[in-house]
């Protein structure tokens, strides 16, 4: 709660003091009516002037406007208060998200993320909604309302406490089953998003290996948990209706039973036994929406503590205090060891070597030798273990990680584009790039595709890119890096959807482009890097040669069996 309360600004405050002293109006105003009917009732049977009646009247009238106008400058404010909180909230998370390293997202799950982004914040702001309103009005309702009962029948204010009691006894049994079933709620929740979202991006192979019973049968378990868990809570809200309706019922019919009594001993008389009813209403009112409340707080509560877990997440890479460094386009390991969390052998051991301003670098090996960790390192997506790496001679921990990323141009194993359209993905890479940039960064990666219309380049793209191949992705995230100039590439097999014509191409006409840059390439064909400056050969994380490809070829033989077995693959 205290992460709430800091969201709260000057105005917040003033909100919540203005709502309050609407519910303290509203309140009293509504115990007030009820004594006019008590009033207007007291006038029945005798022979009253008209005029005396329509005063009551009017009077009911003005105070029914006023009850009205309460509730409607209430509702609005609490309204625009909740609606505020959950949006800062939600930036907050969105924000903190942002910050993560793939640890951090590895550790929650995308799917678990999204839903603490999204459902859990709405029930944040539902709760806070409901709470304001009812955290307030429940003890003024049943303040006014034990004021006027205890002024009016000293034997029927004792029958409204029993049935309180009972109210009670109802409550806490009714919270004693529901709440431990909200936090398993959540998290099955969490479940069913996750199942949905594999199914949803594993669409394709889902399909190609007849795979939708098993997808079926996972989400029919997922949806099976979370539904027992609903109906389990329904049920259990479900009786709190009858209960009350039978407790309300049973009231009523006992203090006119108990009124009776006292009105054949003339201690009081009719129209004081039905207000008083009425007043006796108000308290087990009361009482339901602190039941309500109840009910609404520990969940908001779980959906809290859910969130506060994002939040209060210590992000395992820290931003360094370096904002400018000369544009050198120099890359060094020293010595660079890392494993992953809780892995038991590290992926990279004993990493050294030097990138001059310039060079092209390639990195081969076999599959899971450590190729694609390695320049990870560079942009910090994880951090080394042990060891350092410098860029333009500064440890990239010493960097802010805007100032480094500025220095790099990334393109992913995996190509990545965003909905919207051409514009706004290049974009990414530079935020007012010009339609000429655009085209130059198409024409070298190859974007033919592409056409220029009379208003810009506005060719839609879906989320993730699906209205795009596999190799049009590439070249369009190749593009994107392009765009942005910098001093350092880097490609994590960014050219293994291309044909051979489309791969040499795009990269003559890359390496004119970046001749004074620094390259950095992952790649598993031969011929994407054996005009490199350097090739580094990987085997089970550790550095096997570093050479020339004629060098290598005839002294490495990690990589000469690698050429090998291309070789042969293209003679078959």
């Amino acid at each position: 709660m205290k992460r709430l309360f800091k969201i709260f600004k000057f105005y917040d405050y003033i909100i919540l003091f203005v709502v309050l002293g609407l519910i303290v109006l509203q309140t009293y105003f509504e115990m007030e009516f009820i004594g006019f009917t008590q009033e207007m009732l007291s006038l029945v049977g005798f022979s009253a002037d008209t005029k005396v009646y329509l005063n009551v009247g009017y009077k009911m009238v003005g105070v029914a406007l006023i009850i009205l106008a309460s509730i409607i400058i209430k509702n609005i404010l609490t309204s625009f208060f909740s609606s505020r909180i959950s949006k800062e909230l939600r930036k907050m998370v969105f924000t903190k998200v942002n910050s993560f390293s793939s640890t951090e997202i590895n550790r929650f799950s995308t799917a678990s993320l999204i839903t603490r982004s999204t459902n859990d914040v709405t029930q944040v702001q539902r709760t806070l909604l409901m709470t304001v309103r009812m955290l307030f009005t429940a003890p003024c309702m049943a303040f006014f309302a034990i004021r006027k009962i205890t002024l009016s029948s000293f034997e029927l204010t004792w029958v409204s406490v029993g049935f309180v009691v009972a109210t009670l006894i109802v409550i806490i049994t009714l919270l004693f089953f529901v709440l431990p079933k909200f936090n398993v709620m959540q998290k099955q929740t969490d479940r069913l998003n996750l199942v949905t979202r594999e199914n949803l991006t594993g669409i394709r192979v889902v399909r190609a290996y007849n795979g939708e019973k098993i997808q079926e049968k996972k989400f029919d378990k997922a949806n099976e948990d979370l539904t027992k868990t609903t109906l389990f809570l329904n049920k259990m809200m479900s009786l709190l209706n009858p209960f009350m309706s039978l407790i309300m019922s049973t009231m009523t019919l006992t203090l006119y039973w108990v009124g009776a009594s006292l009105i054949n001993l003339d201690k009081i008389d009719y129209p004081t036994l039905a207000t008083f009813s009425q007043y006796s209403m108000h308290i087990i009112m009361s009482f339901m929406f602190i039941t309500l409340m109840f009910v609404m707080i520990p969940r908001g509560l779980v959906s809290l503590k859910r969130i506060n877990e994002i939040l209060d997440t210590d992000v395992s890479i820290k931003d360094g205090t370096v904002d400018s460094s000369p544009n050198l386009g120099t890359i060094e390991f020293r010595d660079v060891s890392f494993s992953y969390a809780d892995a038991e052998e590290p992926v990279l051991q004993n990493i050294t070597f030097k990138v001059e301003k310039g060079q092209t670098v390639a990195f081969i090996g076999s599959t899971g030798s450590g190729k694609s960790t390695l320049i990870n390192l560079i942009p910090r997506f994880f951090d080394v273990t042990s060891g350092e790496i410098l860029v333009d001679g500064i440890n990239v921990k010493a960097y802010k990680k805007s100032t480094l990323h500025d220095k790099i141009g990334y393109v992913p194993q995996k190509a990545n584009l965003f909905s919207g359209d051409i514009t706004s993905n290049m974009q990414m890479s530079k935020e007012n790039i010009t339609d000429d940039e655009i085209q130059t960064a198409l024409d070298i990666a190859q974007c033919s595709f592409i056409e220029k219309v009379d208003d810009g380049f506005t060719q839609p793209v879906s989320a993730g890119g699906k209205n795009f191949s596999g190799g049009q992705k590439q070249r369009l995230s190749i593009a994107r890096a392009i765009a942005k100039n910098p001093e350092i590439y880097i490609f994590d097999d960014s050219f293994s959807a291309l044909d051979f014509k489309t791969d040499k191409a795009l990269r003559s006409a890359l390496k004119k482009y970046t001749k004074d840059a620094t390259c950095l390439i992952v790649a598993q064909r031969i011929s994407t890097i054996r005009d490199a400056n350097q090739i580094v050969v990987l085997d089970n994380g550790k550095i096997v040669g570093i050479g020339t490809h004629d060098e290598l070829v005839s002294s490495n033989k990690v990589y000469k069996e690698i050429v090998d077995s291309q070789t042969k693959k293209e003679v078959m």
